[in-house]
């Protein structure tokens, strides 16, 4: 009960710390409406996986018998260094949709990068405290029982995951081949995304809920584009721009798909400033119905032009449903910029880690995989209705043009985040042994359990996030579970060791230019001292691991 009750403790005590500072800080920060909502989803997330991560190796060196503070201090030299790194790279992805320029993503990015912060903090200082305190009570009755008898002698990885390391090991090519083929039709709804702002529809449908029985009445009286009509608006210069502002506006309202026009009305302005003229359009459609957007762009591109014949009035089409669209056509086109920043940051953060050009490929490659896989389960459940019913969706819509950046930043940093945990216990085999193949298998067969441990933590929390009302939250609760679900058993487990066994002694090479000039970021020295039990037996590999570092 008390190794579990310890990464709720530090977690929850620093995501109170952190929600407090991004509650001060949104006095300041423009933010959006659902940020504490993220920034508790993400701090459960990161904060339960990297104290559960540190207390593990605390828990091994215990049981190898190190002294609580050498076990501690053990924990701290491997998993800390790589909770630390992670916890970076989940903050860079984040602060990257600072250059999308959206004040409100923005803010919600500066708070979720909060909230990672301290849970990474707390991971690396008051876990490792409790951890002191509790010494060898974090280990189970049996296994304080075993270290009373001198078994310090145990095997670090079960017979189960070293069987699977052994067998995606031996069947590297048809492993890979299946777990990519499965991740790419999982991805293939992304390709039908269609981004925008959902109207009142897609709201819950339960007698409670005041703002759906409003939508549908207003629908049945007037019909589904009274909801979200659109405004033309001009300034006007001279009284000719008047008599031009009205032939816009009849044209308009012979526009296919333009139920009625109302106005125009015109408000005078102070000295000095042009009068202002205003015309509301309405669209038979839904502002969320593709026939709207459809609607603007006729109107932008076609109508207003060829009315206004060449004559200097500027006439624009606005209103909440056409701010949805732009704003969604806005992230869009930022979004491979973004993506391409994210991506070369964290590249160039694992080549400094790993000494390596292949891993923090395989890395970038498989992160992507994972994404697009989570973007095609968020389009097919909210956008095409598939499976709606099991997370509460009642009507399909739009996806939210929040949702791919916001989605990605997270997911890129979460993902990348196992890639270090199974990489760098990989690449401390690897610097014992220099056999890629051992190291792999090892890696995969000891780092397997916490894992999927963590991932199955991690799920467990996002999917929780599916039963709020906030749509956007729920679209980002399933499309994280689904993500973290399906990187736990198809990359990590199968994807990467099969790709990383093909790859052979290529996984740790680095020019040597490269080499000499990129600074040491070091995550493999163990801080352990040499193992009292002079060889320590891998479960299952029939391998003898050395006692001391070469």
């Amino acid at each position: 009960m008390l190794p579990a009750l310890l990464p709720l403790l530090s977690t929850g005590i620093a995501l109170i710390a952190g929600l407090a500072v991004v509650g001060m800080l949104s006095n300041a920060v423009s933010m959006a409406s659902f940020t504490s909502q993220l920034c508790t989803l993400i701090g459960l997330g990161v904060g339960i996986d990297y104290s559960l991560f540190i207390l593990t190796r605390a828990r091994t060196g215990l049981r190898r018998g190190l002294s609580v503070e050498e076990a501690v201090t053990a924990a701290a030299a491997t998993a800390g260094r790589a909770v630390l790194f992670a916890g970076m790279t989940v903050c860079i992805a984040l602060l990257g949709i600072l250059t999308v320029g959206v004040s409100t993503l923005s803010g919600a990015a500066i708070a979720a990068s909060i909230a990672v912060v301290f849970p990474v903090a707390a991971a690396l200082t008051l876990l490792p405290a409790l951890t002191g305190l509790l010494g060898k009570r974090t280990l189970t009755r049996r296994q304080r029982a075993a270290l009373a008898r001198g078994e310090t002698g145990f095997a670090e990885a079960s017979r189960g995951w070293t069987r699977w390391a052994s067998t995606v090991q031996g069947h590297k090519i048809v492993f890979g081949v299946g777990a990519l083929g499965i991740m790419l039709a999982l991805g293939v709804p992304f390709l039908s995304m269609r981004q925008g702002t959902a109207d009142y529809s897609v709201d819950p449908t339960s007698t409670t809920t005041t703002t759906y029985r409003g939508y549908e009445m207003l629908v049945h009286g007037f019909g589904p584009g009274f909801s979200g009509p659109l405004q033309l608006v001009a300034p006007l210069a001279s009284p000719a721009d008047r008599a031009t502002f009205g032939s816009v506006v009849t044209a308009a309202s012979h526009t296919p798909g333009v139920v009625t026009t109302v106005g125009p009305d015109y408000f005078p302005a102070g000295p000095g400033h042009p009068a202002v003229a205003l015309a509301e359009v309405y669209p038979t459609g839904s502002p969320q119905a593709v026939s709207t957007s459809n609607l603007i762009t006729d109107l932008r591109d076609h109508v207003i032009p060829a009315t206004l014949h060449g004559r200097h009035l500027q006439v624009l089409v606005g209103g909440q449903t056409a701010l949805g669209i732009d704003l969604a056509s806005q992230l869009s086109s930022k979004l491979p910029l973004f993506v391409g920043m994210v991506v070369a940051l964290s590249f160039i953060l694992l080549m400094l880690v790993f000494r390596s050009l292949a891993i923090p490929a395989t890395a970038a490659i498989m992160n992507l995989l994972s994404a697009a896989a989570a973007f095609g389960v968020v389009t097919a459940v909210f956008q095409f209705g598939w499976l709606k019913s099991l997370v509460g969706v009642t009507n399909t819509g739009p996806v939210s043009p929040f949702i791919p950046i916001l989605m990605f930043a997270v997911l890129f940093g979460l993902t990348t985040d196992y890639q270090v945990f199974l990489v760098s216990r990989m690449q401390e085999e690897w610097l014992k042994r220099r056999d890629n193949s051992a190291a792999v298998r090892i890696g995969q067969a000891t780092s397997g359990r916490i894992i999927s441990a963590a991932a199955g933590i991690m799920t467990v929390v996002f999917f929780a996030f599916t039963f709020t009302t906030d749509r956007t939250i729920k679209m980002i609760g399933l499309g994280m579970a689904a993500a973290v679900l399906i990187d736990a058993l198809l990359v990590r487990t199968v994807l990467v060791p099969a790709v990383m066994h093909t790859l052979g002694k290529t996984n740790w090479r680095l020019p040597a230019v490269l080499d000499r000039r990129l600074p040491h970021l070091n995550l493999e020295d163990s801080g352990e001292p040499a193992d009292r039990s002079g060889e320590d037996a891998i479960e299952g590999t029939g391998e003898l691991r050395p006692a001391s570092r070469t």
